[in-house]
């Protein structure tokens, strides 16, 4: 059967209607990469991974408290253009919790073995480290990877298109995707990213809110605690003093906003842990935006980047209205292919920056 580009959904017409009209403003002057941080306002996380005991109440909380942000496929899957693209389905293993996954984003890595003479077993809560400077928010070409002024790196769901390069240049390839959710099903469903990328988002709206993560709230051994950054490093260093440990993440990648302190050295730890896809790694990482191509693609990315996420969530918005007329009181899940129960929740565009702002004076409670 021939390949037919007609366009016979409404609601694509007026999205594409709309990113072309946002077109308009590509010589406008865009925003600026990554979000800065004014001082005091950047929250980190500090874990003291003495103190871990893997019972894995962080990963259950996360589960729990994001569960309305899960992905809900549309099946069947559309056939992606080229055939190489292959589908990244998790919804038939939600219950995966052994590594990172759109469904699942911590869990414990655990690492064993011998230093010094003594054995050991040290348990590792994982998830995005939150850079100071990240590649993933720099580099997205779509504008869905952001950094916010309190150190939050998040992907917005309404908006992302699934093509990975977010994962491609995290030195942790932290970010996951699940087909058949999101945008490119409105959009392109045969030739754009094939579906969404995932990752922990540091539970912004409780932050936004002066509450905890829920992992941290949830851990019965305080391993994690948040705060100030300048407050965070200062506490590592008195931590890794005390118990003559080691620090991890104050300045991989540049410097991110999740901080590990271990009484075990973390290139012994990298040696003794299970890594590969959604298990990450232990090594030390360079400052992958101090690359110069990587940097002046993102100067000149800035601008369009900040435009088309733009566009894309005027279009997001049009198309999830039509979808809502022409559906009635349906149950299931929603356009963007999240549970229904989300929309009881500020959304992206609902939880402004100002918002997040609000907090960053107060201590979390």
């Amino acid at each position: 059967m021939p390949h037919n580009d007609t366009i016979h959904d409404p609601s694509r017409r007026r999205f594409l209607a709309a990113l072309g009209i946002s077109g308009l403003g590509l010589l406008l002057p865009g925003q600026a990469l990554a979000n800065k941080s004014r001082p005091g306002s950047e929250l980190a996380t500090l874990h003291d991974l003495s103190k871990c005991v893997g019972c894995g109440a962080c990963v259950t909380a996360c589960r729990e408290v994001n569960a309305p942000k899960f992905p809900e496929p549309t099946k069947p899957f559309p056939e992606m253009y080229p055939s190489t693209v292959k589908v990244e389905d998790w919804s038939t293993k939600r219950q995966v919790d052994d590594r990172l996954t759109p469904y699942n984003w911590l869990y414990i890595q655990t690492a064993r073995g011998q230093y010094q003479g003594q054995r050991f077993e040290v348990h590792i809560p994982r998830r995005c480290m939150h850079c100071q400077n990240p590649p993933c928010a720099n580099l997205c070409p779509w504008g869905a990877a952001a950094r916010e002024k309190n150190g939050i790196v998040r992907i917005d769901p309404d908006i992302c298109l699934g093509g990975a390069k977010c994962k491609s240049v995290c030195p942790w390839q932290i970010p996951m995707r699940q087909t058949g959710v999101g945008l490119y099903l409105r959009l392109l469903p045969k030739l754009a990213g094939n579906g969404v990328m995932y990752k922990c988002d540091r539970c912004r709206e409780r932050v936004a809110a002066g509450t905890k993560p829920a992992c941290i709230e949830a851990c019965p051994y305080d391993v994690q605690e948040i705060g100030p950054r300048a407050e965070i490093v200062a506490k590592a260093h008195a931590l890794a003093r005390n118990i003559g440990g080691f620090i991890y993440g104050e300045t991989e990648n540049g410097g991110t906003n999740s901080l590990y302190v271990s009484p075990v050295p973390f290139d012994v730890l990298d040696a003794a842990v299970t890594t590969g896809p959604g298990k990450p790694h232990l090594m030390t990482v360079g400052d992958m935006m101090a690359d110069e191509t990587r940097m002046a693609y993102a100067a000149l990315l800035a601008p369009v980047a900040g435009i088309v996420a733009d566009a894309l969530r005027i279009g997001s918005r049009l198309a999830e209205g039509d979808g809502k007329k022409g559906g009635g009181g349906q149950s299931g899940p929603s356009q963007n292919g999240h549970k229904q129960e989300a929309a009881k929740k500020p959304s992206s565009e609902q939880l402004t920056q100002s918002e997040s702002d609000d907090h960053f004076g107060e201590d979390i409670k």
